[in-house]
């Protein structure tokens, strides 16, 4: 019979889809697993990074149904975002029609794909069943104090005259105009997540299924400091300060400047009657237009400039200058600095720059009182030059010099973090619309919840240019206040497309309810997530808001969890000669061309074979090819017994009194490879070695005295091949499956569970060597002691040959492995 995959393939996803072969309900008679995948934005197209990611997935769904668990594995689309707005502006199709028409396109293909999903719980986050409850969760953040407006600093293109999000700046450009892209302060919606930044650190000790690099990446984040807030007073100006964070107070008495972000509101007052307000005002402009990673980066020259004022320590009272820097921003901290030049290496550039002093004040326990500074001390040592601090260990310093601050009234224990509080307006189109109205009357309004979705509106104009789209459709912006009834506008922002993906695989668990975002029950019986699969870049940003929405959902009583996501699996990227696929270097590689080609077997057996799921893969035409190979083979095989099993199986699989000592070899290799699939799938997800030991028990059937006249346990082989091979490579497994007489499907089939028995060897091949030169290979009992091994192998035809006329001076028995004879 030939693999005629394409054939293959279709039939069985039409079956799958028919029978809804992988709906998931609850069931409390057997243990559940949520298998979750990151849903996709729905591009039009998938990619192999898509693949790879599904694939991995799709194996731990198969594996764990085939143990006996009860498995949801839903798919659903991140629908909201930019792409489609700006299709809609540069091709005059409307961002609805875009978005559906490309999720019907990678719903098709995953089909395609054969991924085990229960389609029946798809959902898309742009769907108005969806946003109502993206609405209806912003109103619980909202009356909880979680949800709230001010002026910050956004992105702003002044030739398209609109905010841009982070993402829409491209080297500190528009990435629409590529207009240089400056700041400007805009009323702003955010949620408190600072509120939860103790608790989200702290719980990151607990998710011990997760990847240390991601940890890292989120504890950075929130950036946790212990230090103190120190009080600056300004020479010549009443009723101001400027408060600095510091986590190193112990080298307050070294300060010989202060740095205020460019941004910082005290600066226009101070500066503003000096003769340095023109070069502040020149130099703010300048720095405008530098994102955070550039002023930053530890290779950005440091620039400032002395704004004209003086600050005083409160500790020793010495008068220094304050100055305006680029490395400091308004986002960290309390947007001002303490320079310490003998003891950050920053400040020791900046000082160096400008000629300011540079006064150590800790020094190692081995130097002398005047040591010289070719850079920065900042490792830990004796205080000097502090005052009444000298001569202290600097680490006791610390608490000595916080508690004389408190005493004084100089300053006052402090922990800060860097996380800042999330910033969810969007002035865009396509997203989900916060629901709030302004009322002349009654202020700010929260859309009552039984009025909930607020639509999109469809009488917009896509220009480009201007506020969010949404203004231009009176429609929506003008309506009745929920209060007095009275005319009042809506809030033309929308949400951050954060904000939906934060809680879509609790939807999931409750996807078709129009009375409530999910069913407590329901979410409590599928909640946690057991094992969530995605990608790195996500660590700080949709990881972090995730635990954010679950602790806070917790905390209303909505769920019973505290974490979202209790196993975490970053899978690393497909390359192509040594790059990350893309259309600008051209080294793209089509999944539909693979499937087309190939089929969907081997696009997943190649992705899952190539490498570790963690690791960047390679791409290679070759290994395609070798994989296609491999199935064929497999195919060939199990075509060659087909009609042997099935008459086995439908005789209720008797077993052979007599076997062989091929037999038993093949039975050891028949429970060795289930021993080996088995334990890399379910402790390290090494799929790359499970596909190579299932590839060397196919090479064994091949190779077995038995593949004439088949024997029970090449039935048995067979069939645990099969078995094996189904959460890989589940169109030919099943197809085959079918062929060799078995009836049920094979994804509701038990995994198999290894002899223990037959991985005890009866005999074993052993080496021989004389004088360290192998000359033959011997069947053993397995244990023999040395004087069985030694005679043995002197019964090696081989081994006469080399040995004779020769003395033996020492015969070396390594149990189980090796019998070396030293002959003279």
């Amino acid at each position: 019979m030939i693999y005629d995959f394409k054939a293959i393939e279709g039939r069985w996803q039409d079956e799958w889809e028919k029978t809804k072969a992988f709906k998931a309900t609850e069931d409390n008679q057997k243990p559940k697993y949520y298998m979750l995948e990151m849903f996709p934005y729905p591009s039009g197209k998938l990619h192999m990074g898509h693949v790879r990611n599904y694939s991995i997935g799709d194996v731990i769904a198969r594996y764990k149904r085939m143990q006996g668990y009860n498995v949801l594995h839903p798919m659903g689309w991140d629908a909201f975002g930019l792409p489609a707005e700006n299709a809609a502006i540069k091709n005059g199709v409307e961002p609805s029609k875009w978005t559906w028409d490309n999720i019907n396109n990678m719903r098709r293909q995953l089909k395609q794909l054969g991924i085990s999903y229960d389609w029946d719980r798809e959902v898309a986050s742009c769907h108005p069943a969806y946003y109502k409850w993206t609405q209806w969760l912003f109103l619980q953040f909202y009356k909880n104090g979680l949800a709230y407006k001010k002026k910050a600093r956004v992105n702003w293109c002044p030739s398209c005259g609109t905010v841009l999000a982070n993402e829409q700046v491209v080297a500190g450009c528009c990435e629409r105009c590529g207009t240089p892209v400056g700041k400007k302060d805009l009323e702003q919606w955010f949620f408190k997540i600072t509120d939860y930044a103790e608790r989200l650190l702290q719980d990151i000790d607990k998710l011990d299924g997760w990847p240390d690099k991601v940890k890292s990446m989120q504890r950075n984040w929130i950036g946790k400091s212990y230090g103190a807030e120190v009080i600056f007073s300004i020479e010549d100006v009443k009723n101001e300060k400027i408060t600095v964070f510091t986590t190193r107070p112990d080298t307050i008495f070294g300060v010989s400047f202060v740095v205020l972000a460019p941004e910082h509101p005290l600066i226009e007052k101070l500066a503003k009657k000096t003769p340095y307000y023109k070069q502040v005002k020149d130099f703010q402009k300048k720095i405008e237009a530098l994102d955070e990673i550039t002023r930053t980066s530890t290779e950005a020259e440091k620039e400032g400039v002395f704004i004209g004022r003086y600050a005083i320590n409160p500790m020793n009272g010495a008068r220094i200058p304050i100055y305006t820097a680029n490395y400091v921003l308004m986002e960290y901290g309390t947007g001002a600095v303490m320079g310490v030049p003998a003891h950050d290496g920053r400040d020791f550039e900046f000082a160096k720059k400008y000629g300011l002093p540079i006064v150590p004040v800790i020094k190692p326990a081995d130097a002398a009182q005047d040591f010289d500074l070719e850079q920065a001390y900042e490792d830990d040592g004796i205080m000097i030059n502090s005052g009444q601090f000298n001569g202290f260990d600097n680490r006791d310093g610390i608490e000595r010099v916080i508690s004389y601050m408190e005493e004084n009234g100089l300053g006052r224990r402090k922990t800060t973090y860097k996380l800042r509080d999330w910033l969810i307006s969007r002035q865009r189109y396509w997203g989900a619309p916060i629901p709030i109205v302004y009322c002349e009357k009654c202020g700010e309004v929260p859309v009552p919840e039984d009025q909930l979705p607020v639509m999109l509106p469809t009488d917009v104009v896509f220009t480009g240019t201007g506020q969010s789209p949404l203004t231009t459709s009176e429609s929506f912006v003008n309506t009745k206040c929920p209060i007095c009834g009275g005319p009042a506008r809506r809030e033309v922002d929308t949400m951050d497309t954060f904000v939906c993906s934060s809680w879509y695989y609790l939807r999931y668990t409750d996807p078709r309810n129009d009375k409530e975002a999910f069913n407590k029950e329901k979410a409590s019986y599928w909640m946690p997530v057991d094992q969530y699969v995605g990608g790195v870049e996500h660590a700080i940003l949709h990881l972090l808001y995730s635990r954010f929405f679950t602790k806070v959902l917790h905390d209303l009583g909505l769920v019973d969890v505290n974490e979202p996501f209790v196993n975490l699996l970053t899978q690393g990227m497909v390359l192509k000669d040594g790059s990350k696929m893309s259309k600008s270097k051209g080294n793209i590689v089509s999944p539909e061309d693979i499937v087309d080609k190939y089929g969907a077997d081997t696009a997943r057996l190649f992705i899952l074979f190539a490498a570790p799921p963690e690791r960047d893969l390679e791409w290679s035409d070759q290994s395609v090819e070798g994989c296609f190979r491999f199935l064929n083979r497999v195919w060939r095989l199990v075509d060659q017994y087909a009609d042997a099993v099935k008459e086995w199986v439908e005789n209720g699989k008797p077993e052979t009194d007599l076997i062989s000592d091929g037999d038993k070899e093949l039975r050891y290799i028949i429970n060795y490879t289930i021993k080996k699939v088995s334990d890399d799938i379910a402790e390290r997800y090494n799929f790359n070695t499970a596909i190579s030991a299932i590839m060397e028990m196919v090479n064994a059937m091949y190779q077995s005295d038995t593949a004439d006249s088949p024997s029970t346990v090449m039935m048995e082989a067979v069939e645990t091949l099969l078995l094996l091979l189904a959460p890989f490579v589940p169109h030919i497994s099943e197809e085959m499956w079918h062929r060799t007489g078995h009836g049920a499907p094979l994804y509701l089939q038990a995994w198999p569970i290894y002899d223990a028995d037959a991985l005890v060897k009866q005999q074993v091949e052993v080496v021989v060597q004389v004088n360290g030169k192998v000359r033959d290979k011997v069947m053993m009992p397995a244990g023999a002691d040395e004087d069985k091994m030694k005679i043995l192998a002197m019964q090696s035809s081989k081994v006469a040959a080399s040995i004779a006329d020769k003395n033996i001076i020492k015969v070396v028995s390594v149990p189980d492995k090796l019998v070396n004879i030293v002959v003279r």
